[in-house]
Formats: C-alpha cells, structure tokens, sequence
C-alpha cells in the first residue's frame, strides 16, 4: 500500500525522498524492520493473551530430559509469524504482483489449517487434533491452486534469450532481444546448461500433458515441505531458525532470478516479476528471526501446527516460483532428513514386527533431533549443530549458481 502511495506523491508531486520506495533493496530493508518490530513488540502481549485463553500446550511425556517442564507453554505463536510476514508485505510490496499475491494466500491458508489442528488440540482436549487425512486434503488444495496458477497465469513467465546475440543479451530490454514465453522449465543444480524441463519426463505422445504432471509435482513438493516443516518443530527455535536460514537464501535467489543484470552474469533464468518476491522473503525472514526472540531456549511459546505448517508450505512455493524446487534436497535438508528419519523409523519398525514379530528401531526416537535427546545430548546443542548445518547447506545452495 506505501509503494502506491509514494509513488502517486513521487509522480504527482514530486516528493523529495518518495521515489526510494521504487528500489526494491529499499522496501525489503523496510520489510525486515517492520516484520521484526511486529514480533518482539507485539509477540509479548500476544503470549499474555494466549495465557489468558489457557492456550498451553499438552505434553505426552516420551522421555526426554526437559520435557514436562514445557508443559502449559503457550502455542499458536505462528499467528505472530504470520502477521508479521503479512502485515509488512501489504504495506511496502506491490500487491498486484502475482507471486506475492500467491504466497500470501498460501501463508493464509495453511495457517487457517494448523490453527484449526492446534485449536482442536488445546481447546477441545483432542489429542489427535485435525485428522491427518484433513490437513493432506488441505495441503492438496493449496497445491493444486499453485500449480494451476503457475501453468495458466499471463504474468507468469519466463525469458528466453536463446534466439539473442550473445552480445546484446544486456540490452535484451530495450533491443528487444527476447521472447517471455510460458514454460514449466526450472533449474537443475549441477548441470552446465542448468535447465531441467518437466516434459522430458514424459514420452513424446504425451508432452501435452506436461502441465498435469507438473502441478502433481507442485502438490507433492507443497506437501513434503510442509510435513518436513512440521515435523521440525519439536524443539525450542530449531523450526524458526532453519527457516529463517533458508528464507535469506530464498531471497537472495529471488534477487538474482529477477535482476536482468545478474541473471545475465550467473546464466540464470531470468523471471520477470520475481524481483518483489525479495520484499516478501525478507519479512519472512523477520518474522522466524524475531520468533526466535521468545521461542529460543527456554521458550515462552511453541508456534504450534498454526506457524510450521505455514513456513512449510511459504518455503515450498518460494522455491517453486523461483524456479529452484529441485535444490529443495539440499537447501531444506533439516527438512527432508528429519522427514526421512520418521519414514525409515516407522517402515522398518513395520517390516520387523511382521518378519520377526517384534519391532526393532534404527534410531532410538524418530524425528532424528530426539534421536539425540535420547542420547543426551542438550537442546540447545541440537539446535545450534542444526542451524550449522543448515548453514552449510544454504551455502552450497548458493554455490549451485556457478558450480556446474
């Protein structure tokens, strides 16, 4: 909302100073502050009301050192993540940008599902919370809406410079050098001409189905991330802080996909429009780093099913529509092995109790980070080797612009 007025002050009056409001480095600099002060500021009086409500978390004592004294905690602290990741973006992003407009809505919507599983949990005493079939139908929904949205919208494109000169690829604007076709190309990490297109999947007679098979994927990789995500959140700031590792590098891919300048230099694709994705990014990244100001060890609240499954699912439609979904492996490692931890923990506990009628069990719990509680290893030391790694991953990720 501030970039439409600044810009009508800038064009209609000529304000001095409101044309800043054009440089996306400026509003996503805005954005970050912004989504900070909503968390710290307001991340207080919010834990007091959910006091008030008895909004605490109920504990299933699984033997953990620590455990029940977390009992009572608040939770739904991710409506604080989800408003200071909202809020900033209406006010300093153009909202009539495609890509921001469809994070939001994912942010929204799989916020709307987690609170309802984290409402069920707290208020209406079920254990279970919302049905595990509920939340995949939900899950679903969003990706699918994303899929569509990507494979049908007009103003999602990509450049194609491939019948340009070289040599006035620079200027590709104002030659008009290039072509913005509609494609369901993205980026293969490792490989020299870094292009993957998802039809190559599919043999010849049936490429026309290749926008099916790419919203199964998007379906799929919303899905994944998600769980992964929720699946995280079992100890005090390892969910926020991962995320807010990957939302930095989600940023920074964003910038350079929608730069020309840079695009040009990394021989990346090029996405008009995914530049603003940058503002949303860096209030993301506010709003997990501010969290972390009251859910850091020991926390004064959880984010509950309300905050992951949202991270999860922004995290999945950022890389989606940056074209990056298959560095998802390595940037949202956490993710994926605290994921796998769970598939392998339960599929060989499965596959033994009916080969040898007793279950046996590869790590002592699954996810892997109580794995590591079990062997006694504190929290907080979990948390900081997770961020580490994390940290290193989102590096290599970085490194995939120029290692093929």
């Amino acid at each position: 909302m501030l970039y439409y007025l600044f810009e009508y002050l800038d064009q209609q009056f000529d304000l001095a100073g409101a044309g800043v409001f054009q440089y996306i480095s400026f509003r996503a600099g805005v954005g970050i502050v912004l989504s900070l002060l909503i968390t710290i500021f307001f991340g207080k009086r919010f834990i007091a009301m959910l006091q008030r409500q008895q909004m605490g978390e109920t504990i299933r004592d699984l033997g953990l050192d620590g455990q029940l004294e977390k009992k009572g905690t608040p939770t739904m602290g991710g409506i604080i993540i989800i408003s200071a990741i909202v809020i900033p973006t209406l006010l300093v992003a153009r909202i009539d940008n495609i890509y921001v407009i469809l994070l939001l809505i994912t942010t929204i919507w799989m916020g709307m599902i987690g609170f309802v599983d984290d409402y069920l949990k707290i208020k209406k005493k079920n254990k279970e919370g919302l049905s595990g079939k509920f939340k995949i139908v939900g899950q679903v929904v969003i990706g699918m809406i994303v899929g569509i949205v990507m494979v049908t919208h007009d103003d999602i494109l990509v450049r194609d410079f491939s019948s340009a000169d070289q040599q006035i690829v620079t200027q590709a604007v104002d030659s008009e050098e290039f072509v913005d076709v509609k494609s369901t190309i993205t980026t293969i990490p490792f490989v020299k001409n870094n292009e993957f297109h998802y039809k190559w999947l599919l043999p010849d007679f049936l490429q026309d189905y290749t926008d099916i098979l790419y919203v199964i994927a998007v379906i799929f990789i919303v899905t994944a991330v998600s769980n992964g995500a929720n699946i995280t959140d079992g100890l005090d700031g390892l969910a926020a802080g991962t995320s807010a590792i990957i939302g930095i590098t989600l940023a920074i891919l964003a910038y350079v996909s929608g730069n020309l300048i840079f695009a040009d230099y990394l021989n990346i694709m090029y996405i008009p429009g995914s530049g603003e994705l940058v503002i949303f990014c860096m209030a993301f990244v506010g709003a997990c780093i501010g969290f972390l100001w009251y859910n850091s060890y020991p926390a004064q609240v959880f984010m509950g099913d309300t905050g992951s499954l949202s991270i999860g699912g922004v995290i999945a439609v950022l890389a989606l529509v940056v074209r990056k979904e298959l560095l998802i492996p390595v940037l949202c490692g956490i993710f994926v092995i605290e994921n796998l931890s769970v598939i392998i923990q339960v599929s060989y506990f499965k596959y033994t109790k009916k080969k040898y009628g007793e279950g046996r069990r590869i790590f002592l719990m699954s996810p892997l980070h109580h794995h590591y509680q079990k062997k006694g290893v504190h929290e907080t030391k979990i948390v900081t080797r997770f961020w580490t790694t994390g940290i290193l991953l989102a590096i290599l990720t970085l490194a995939t612009l120029k290692l093929r």
